[in-house]
C-alpha cells in the first residue's frame, strides 16, 4: 500500500471501518426479521436464535456469490471517480456510509422495519447525482438503477401475494384435522410449540438468515470493493491471481472463433448477414485491443492501466453476450454451452473480491445480528396485524421471504429482506381475516418509511458529499 500517502491511508481505513459498521447495523436492523418468528413463538430462546441466525448470515455471505455485489459496484462511475482523485472518492464513500447508517439507526430506534438495501441504494444514487453535477460525465448507471428500483418494488408485492396464496393452500390442506388447531393458534406466553412446528420454524428462520446473508451481505462486499478499487486500483481493479493466467488470451481467441465472419455467414435465412458481419468486425477490434492492453499491463503495471483493462474486459464481455444472442441460432447446442461458459470465465478477472473482504463483511453482519433485535421482533409479531402472529403465519411468511430473496440473489438483484418479510406477514394477516386485520398505523409507518427512504438518503448523502468535496 505504498502508493497511498499517510493521510490517505488513514482515511481509507476509516472508510473500510465505516462499511463494517454499516453491515453491523444491517445485521441488527434487518436480520431481526429472520429471528422474529422463532423468538416470538418461543421456538428458540433469543440468545440461541440470534447466534444461529448470525451463523447462517455468515455462511450466506461466504457462499452467496458476487452477482449482487457487482450490481452495487456498477451503480457508480468508478472510472470517473478514480480520475477525480482519492479525496473525492473518500468524500463519496463517507457520505454514503453516514447517510445509510443514519437512516438505518433512525428507523430501528422507532421500531420501523426499513430496508438497508433501499437505504444503501438511495445513498449511492445521491452521491452519483451530485458527482455528475460537480464533474460532468455519465453519473449513476441509470439502467442498473431502473433494474434495482423494479426489484425493490416487485419483491414485496410478490411476498405479499404469494403469502396469501400459500396460507389459503395450507388452510385447505389441514382443514378439519388436528393440525389445524395447532398451526392456526397464537403462541402462549412461556410455552413452546409442538416439536414439529418448532423444527419447521427453525428451518424457515435458517432459510431467511442464509438468504439475507447471500443478498444483503453482498452489498457490503460491493461497497468494500468500490473503496479498494478506487483507492488502490493497482491492487484491486483486476483479479491479480487471474490476470497472470496465460489461458485468458486463449479464452478470448476461442470465443472469437465462434464470431468469425465465415462462421456467421454460413446461414443467411435466420439472421441479417450485414448486421452479423458488422458485429463480428467490431468484436475483432475489441479482442485485438484487449490483447494489446494485456501486453501493456506486463510492461506498465499501474492502477490506470489495470482500470483501463478492467473496463475493456467488461465491455468485451457484454458485447460478446449481445452478439451471441444475435447468432445463437447458428451455434449447435453443445457449442452453445461451451461458448457461454467461455464468455462467463472472462468475468473472473473483473467480478471478484478477496476472501478477507468477504470474511470481514460476514463477521460484521453476523455480529450485528446478535444485537438490537428486540424492537423489530415486537413490531413483526404484534403490530402488523391486529391479531398476534400464529405458527402458520410465521412459517408461511418466512418461507416466502427466503424463497423470494434467494430467487433475487440468483437473478443478481438486491432486494429488501425487511420489506419482503413485512409484506409476507401482512399477506398472512389478510389471508386470515381480511384487510381489516391489518394495523393501519403500523402499515402506514412502514409505507411512509418505504416512500421516504429514497428521497431522504439521496438528499443526505448528496448534501454531505457536496460539503465534503469542498474540504477533502
Amino acid at each position: 500500500m505504498g502508493d497511498l500517502g499517510t493521510i490517505s491511508f488513514i482515511l481509507t481505513i476509516v472508510c473500510i471501518i465505516a462499511v463494517c459498521i454499516f453491515e453491523f447495523v444491517n445485521g441488527f436492523h434487518d436480520t431481526a426479521n429472520a429471528v422474529a418468528t422463532v423468538i416470538y413463538t418461543n421456538s428458540l430462546k433469543p440468545t440461541h436464535a440470534v447466534i444461529w441466525s448470525g451463523l447462517w448470515n455468515f455462511l450466506g455471505v461466504i457462499t452467496g456469490g458476487l452477482g449482487v455485489a457487482m450490481g452495487i459496484i456498477k451503480l457508480l462511475p468508478i472510472g470517473e471517480m478514480m480520475d477525480a482523485g482519492i479525496g473525492e472518492a473518500i468524500a463519496i464513500v463517507i457520505s454514503v456510509m453516514i447517510a445509510a447508517i443514519f437512516w438505518n439507526v433512525f428507523t430501528w430506534y422507532f421500531g420501523i422495519p426499513c430496508s438497508s438495501s433501499h437505504t444503501l441504494f438511495g445513498s449511492l444514487l445521491g452521491v452519483g447525482i451530485v458527482f455528475q453535477f460537480l464533474h460532468g460525465g455519465d453519473g449513476p448507471n441509470w439502467k442498473k438503477t431502473s433494474e434495482i428500483m423494479l426489484s425493490l418494488l416487485v419483491s414485496p408485492a410478490m411476498g405479499f401475494a404469494m403469502a396469501i396464496v400459500l396460507m389459503f393452500i395450507l388452510r385447505q390442506l389441514v382443514l378439519r384435522t388436528k393440525l389445524s388447531k395447532q398451526l392456526f393458534s397464537e403462541p402462549e406466553k412461556g410455552s413452546k410449540p409442538p416439536i414439529w412446528i418448532r423444527a419447521f420454524l427453525i428451518l424457515t428462520c435458517t432459510g431467511v438468515s442464509y438468504s439475507h446473508g447471500s443478498n444483503d451481505g453482498q452489498k457490503g462486499v460491493g461497497m468494500m470493493m468500490i473503496i479498494l478499487m478506487t483507492f488502490m486500483p493497482m491492487h484491486f481493479a483486476l483479479n491479480t491471481n487471474s490476470i497472470d493466467n496465460t489461458t485468458f488470451l486463449g479464452k478470448v481467441m476461442k470465443v472469437g472463433k465462434h464470431f468469425s465472419v465465415e462462421e456467421c455467414t454460413r446461414s443467411v435465412q435466420k439472421i441479417d448477414t450485414i448486421l452479423v458481419v458488422s458485429g463480428v468486425t467490431s468484436l475483432g477490434k475489441e479482442i485485438k485491443e484487449v490483447n494489446e492492453k494485456l501486453v501493456a499491463l506486463k510492461s506498465k503495471d499501474d492502477g490506470v492501466t489495470r482500470f483501463a483493462m478492467r473496463k475493456k474486459i467488461q465491455k468485451l464481455n457484454d458485447n460478446l453476450k449481445r452478439e451471441m444472442d444475435k447468432t445463437e441460432s447458428l451455434i449447435s447446442g453443445e457449442n452453445k454451452k461451451l461458448l457461454k461458459a467461455e464468455i462467463d470465465t472472462l468475468s473472473q478477472f473483473t467480478d471478484w473480491a478477496p476472501i478477507w473482504v468477504i470474511l470481514m463483511i460476514s463477521l460484521s453482519l453476523g455480529i450485528g445480528t446478535m444485537i438490537g433485535w428486540k424492537r423489530i421482533v415486537i413490531t413483526i409479531g404484534e403490530r402488523i396485524g391486529k391479531s398476534h402472529l400464529t405458527y402458520a403465519q410465521g412459517m408461511v411468511a418466512e418461507l416466502m421471504a427466503a424463497g423470494t430473496i434467494q430467487l433475487s440473489t440468483l437473478l443478481k438483484q438486491p432486494v429488501s429482506t425487511t420489506h419482503i418479510l413485512s409484506s409476507a406477514i401482512a399477506g398472512t394477516m389478510v389471508a386470515s381475516d381480511g384487510i381489516k386485520n391489518l394495523q393501519a398505523s403500523t402499515i402506514k409507518n412502514i409505507a411512509v418509511a418505504w416512500v421516504l427512504t429514497l428521497p431522504i438518503t439521496i438528499i443526505v448523502s448528496g448534501g454531505l458529499y457536496f460539503l465534503f468535496s469542498l474540504f477533502i
